[in-house]
């Protein structure tokens, strides 16, 4: 089930496809695919593999996916695992005795990352999706398996998904992609497209593009939106 559109999107065809190389090929995957944990709460590397996550429940999430450029794809269905189980399960008894983790840095094989506050991961809602609309997740949207919080701006819903890196405090944005200044929360609920502007400021800064990038991502045959968000 879609639900009303949030400040600042349009409402597109269909799901486009998207990622840190727009229309390049997804990345080449591995025969044997792994999420390997680190970071420096992590005192010994540790691997997370499908006969790992294939021991937690199953669960589905209808969501919406919201573009932090302004789009929305509605109605999509996820499937895969609570993230918050995984965490409880496979990825906390791998921390340091006495750590206080606050921050996951999410990496995919398409060099995309982002770090998110622990707090927002553990929602009900985020997954670590291995499906989409009753299919197994293909490449062109993050398969085998990414990350999908609802509640986010797309960009912290990380493709390909092959690292998570827990910290105690922020480690920040790769600097590549500093200069863009994301929200470290990204709520789209609450408009947070950058940190350093208000939600206005940057949906304006968004809105002229959008046209353009739809059809750089493959929106629809002529890539135009099908709706208007408020």
């Amino acid at each position: 089930m879609s639900h009303p559109l949030p400040p600042g999107q349009v409402e597109v065809a269909r799901f486009p496809r998207f990622g840190a190389h727009l229309r390049q090929p997804p990345p080449p995957l591995p025969a044997n695919p792994v999420v390997r944990l680190g970071g420096p709460l992590v005192p010994e590397p540790a691997v997370l593999g499908q006969a790992d996550l294939a021991g937690l429940p199953r669960h589905q999430v209808s969501a919406d996916f919201h573009c932090v450029a302004g789009w929305s794809a509605t109605g999509l269905q996820w499937g895969g695992f609570r993230f918050a189980e995984a965490y409880n399960a496979l990825i906390a008894p791998h921390l340091a005795p006495g750590a206080t983790p606050a921050y996951v840095t999410a990496l995919g094989l398409d060099g995309w990352r982002a770090t998110i506050y622990l707090e927002d991961l553990l929602a009900e809602d985020v997954l670590l999706a291995d499906e989409l609309d009753g299919r197994p997740l293909q490449p062109e949207h993050g398969g085998p398996l990414r990350l999908v919080s609802p509640a986010q701006y797309g960009f912290m819903s990380v493709k390909h998904l092959s690292r998570l890196d827990v910290h105690e405090t922020d480690p920040g944005w790769p600097r590549r992609v500093r200069v863009v200044s994301p929200h470290p929360r990204a709520r789209v609920a609450r408009e947070e497209r950058r940190a350093d502007l208000p939600g206005l400021v940057s949906r304006a800064i968004y809105r002229p593009l959008l046209g353009t990038f739809l059809r750089v991502a493959g929106a629809g045959e002529d890539g135009r939106p099908v709706g208007a968000g408020r």
